[in-house]
């Protein structure tokens, strides 16, 4: 009689074990409508430096540089720019935004024009429950930005996470 007591209690403990763990993964859409209001929540989860450095090429044209993509040079999104849809402007070209991987544990969200290289690329990524972003490409920081005016171009998104934060602290 003790070892099937023994057994249930065990059965048991694995089975609420494997529920609190199922319970602990973080719902993503919950995870991202916190991610796009809340500016300190955002920048909690965000895993800096990024996995992928901004590259920029040298005032020759020719010789890249590297700069680490860290906090400061982080660009505050908000739930428009995380929304997946398709717009056709009156000029013709058509632009694209949804996530390109959607798995469990992984996501990627890509936005840009059709037939051309996305002007934005995140990827979260699921880490011990909790989703994060690990990396993004970011056309403030494309190749066609001069080393030389990183350091403006920073100041001016900056500017514009200010603006964010005062709405959605």
């Amino acid at each position: 009689m003790k070892a099937i007591h023994f057994v249930f209690c065990l059965c048991t403990a694995v089975v609420l074990s494997t529920f609190s763990s199922l319970a602990a993964e973080e719902d993503f859409k919950i995870f991202l409508q916190k991610f796009t209001s809340s500016a300190s929540f955002q920048y909690s989860r965000i895993k800096f430096p990024l996995k992928s450095p901004i590259i920029l090429l040298k005032d020759d044209g020719e010789t890249e540089q590297t700069f680490p993509f860290t906090r400061d040079k982080w660009a505050l999104l908000d739930s428009e720019t995380l929304r997946e849809g398709r717009i056709t402007e009156e000029e013709g070209g058509t632009y694209i935004s949804r996530f390109t991987q959607d798995g469990p544990a992984h996501k990627e969200f890509e936005a840009g024009y059709d037939e051309s290289e996305p002007s934005l690329r995140v990827v979260f990524d699921l880490i011990g429950g909790k989703w994060y972003v690990t990396d993004c490409y970011n056309d403030w920081y494309n190749s066609d930005l001069p080393v030389s005016e990183l350091e403006e171009t920073v100041r001016t998104m900056q500017e514009e996470n200010k603006a964010f934060e005062e709405l959605h602290p």
